[in-house]
């Protein structure tokens, strides 16, 4: 992948706020089916930069959902978002328009694989000590622990006394000690029938990354389409629709009355009116 590529992504903050970023990519607009493919046109035949940018910011909030789904393994959610980033880029590289897919159903493989590759190098399914406090419990419970197998419970007592902690540390902290690393992936010979890696758990498949797409650039229009609507109202209409409909906290038919010096029947009659030209606006 070229430098050029390579710095057209939003660069992930390793300190500070990954929040921050989230929201940065979120508040990012989504490309229509004609708007991706005339940029992926332009990108292809022309090497268009610019198009490519484009392309790729659209898709970053994409690739937070799907890093989201590997967080729980213990590395940084920087780390898993850069990733998936470079492989957005990759996709975005080989991303063919005249196929007819969208481009997030093409991407979704290469986000998924660099994000694969990151945790196989970084990943181990035990983490001993991760804190000051559990790092200080692992040495010392080292050095008390003078024999192979389990604890007694005196032994689990004693061991907790001395070290200024609950019974409860002391053994999650043994059982840490006491398992070992599994293989992350299956080997060569394994017909993955009847055998565990967790590489066939790793990701959560609970929501599919396409339909998410649909059903955002759907909510998006019809949010658009909405305030576009409210927009062709007059005054008073537009605030009794937005304190009746929109507000976190609704405001009453008799406090619009007062403000407005109108029965409660009329400010009904007007919202009634309202609502139906939104409706036919919308429609």
């Amino acid at each position: 992948m070229s430098s050029n590529m390579q710095s057209l992504a939003l660069s992930v903050p390793h300190s500070g706020s990954i929040e921050t970023y989230m929201q940065a990519v979120s508040s990012i607009d989504m490309l229509s089916a004609e708007e991706e493919r005339s940029l992926a046109v332009r990108l292809q035949q022309e090497g268009d930069l610019e198009a490519a940018r484009k392309l790729i910011m659209s898709h970053l909030r994409f690739v937070v959902h799907i890093a989201k789904s590997y967080s729980g393994y213990g590395l940084p959610q920087a780390d898993l978002i850069q990733e998936g980033n470079i492989g957005l880029m990759k996709a975005v590289k080989r991303f063919d328009p005249s196929v007819g897919v969208r481009l997030v159903s093409f991407a979704v493989h290469w986000i998924k694989a660099e994000i694969h590759e990151f945790v196989l190098r970084n990943w181990r399914i035990v983490k001993v000590a991760t804190t000051k406090a559990q790092r200080k419990l692992f040495f010392n419970l080292r050095k008390a622990k003078k024999r192979l197998g389990w604890f007694t419970h005196e032994e689990v007592q004693k061991v907790a006394d001395e070290l200024g902690v609950s019974t409860k540390e002391v053994l999650q902290m043994e059982a840490r000690m006491s398992s070992q690393d599994q293989a992350f992936d299956l080997s060569a010979d394994d017909d993955d029938s009847g055998s565990f890696a967790p590489v066939q758990y790793l990701e959560d498949k609970s929501e599919d990354v396409e339909s998410q797409v649909i059903n955002d650039d759907w909510d998006k229009n019809a949010a658009d389409r909405l305030y576009s609507a409210i927009k062709t109202l007059d005054e008073r209409s537009q605030h009794i629709i937005q304190t009746r409909w929109l507000a976190d906290e609704k405001t009453t038919l008799q406090d619009l009355a007062d403000k407005y010096d109108v029965s409660a029947e009329r400010v009904r009659q007007i919202e009634k009116n309202a609502m139906k030209k939104l409706q036919a606006a919308m429609a």
